[in-house]
């Protein structure tokens, strides 16, 4: 009879950016009673064995958190450091988005479980998306069908992420880095209300929602 090791799940929540575009570091607005990035963790921690918080250069650490690099990149690079040997399944969160559930959580680990090497939320486009070159010349027109808008939190078997991280260079998110590898990553159904907080207008929105999920009214 064969035994069964139960995987030890971690979580990396991204929250060293400066918010360039937002005008500050937005994960640190409040909603309601808890900041963006506070959201985002206790979500993380809910759906996890252990969490890394990676916050910008020269912030106050706590216990489970450390200090992020330059890019996103290498913030990942600095919070996987923190992460224990025995993790075995490794999730990355941005702190950006605060409404990611931990039925998505549950999504892209048990893709990872049952046997890709990563999985990523995505929700299917309603745009028509255009290829077009640095003069806005159109070289293409995907087929929408088969594209999809990616999200976080995003899941892989810890040894790959581990290595696809171990290579210099950057990627435009963490699938994208261990795609470079070859490693089979996944899509599984997004949600909707894991929406990035990336302008004015989006925290405007989340303070709304933040609102009806605190008061029951979602």
């Amino acid at each position: 009879m064969t035994s069964y090791e139960p995987d030890n799940v971690w979580t990396i929540v991204v929250a060293a950016g400066t918010g360039q575009r937002f005008g500050g570091p937005k994960q640190f607005e409040v909603l309601e009673d808890k900041t963006i990035a506070e959201w985002a963790i206790n979500t993380a921690t809910a759906a996890s064995d252990g969490v890394v918080v990676v916050l910008p250069a020269g912030s106050t650490l706590s216990a489970g958190s450390v200090h992020g690099g330059a890019t996103r990149t290498e913030s990942v690079r600095c919070g996987l450091v923190a992460v224990p040997p025995e993790a075995t399944v490794i999730c990355v969160h941005d702190a950006a988005r605060p409404f990611a559930s931990t039925l998505v959580f549950r999504a892209v680990i048990g893709a990872v479980q049952a046997g890709a090497d990563g999985a990523v939320p995505g929700i299917a486009v309603v745009d028509t998306i255009k290829s077009v070159d640095s003069n806005g010349v159109v070289l293409s027109t995907p087929d929408r069908l088969a594209l999809r808008a990616v999200q976080t939190p995003q899941a892989f078997r810890a040894d790959i992420l581990r290595r696809a991280y171990a290579s210099a260079g950057d990627g435009s998110d963490d699938a994208a880095m261990v795609e470079k590898l070859g490693g089979k990553v996944v899509v599984v159904q997004g949600d909707e209300s894991a929406r990035k907080i990336t302008t004015p207008q989006d925290l405007q929105w989340a303070r709304q929602h933040a609102y009806s999920l605190t008061h029951g009214e979602i």
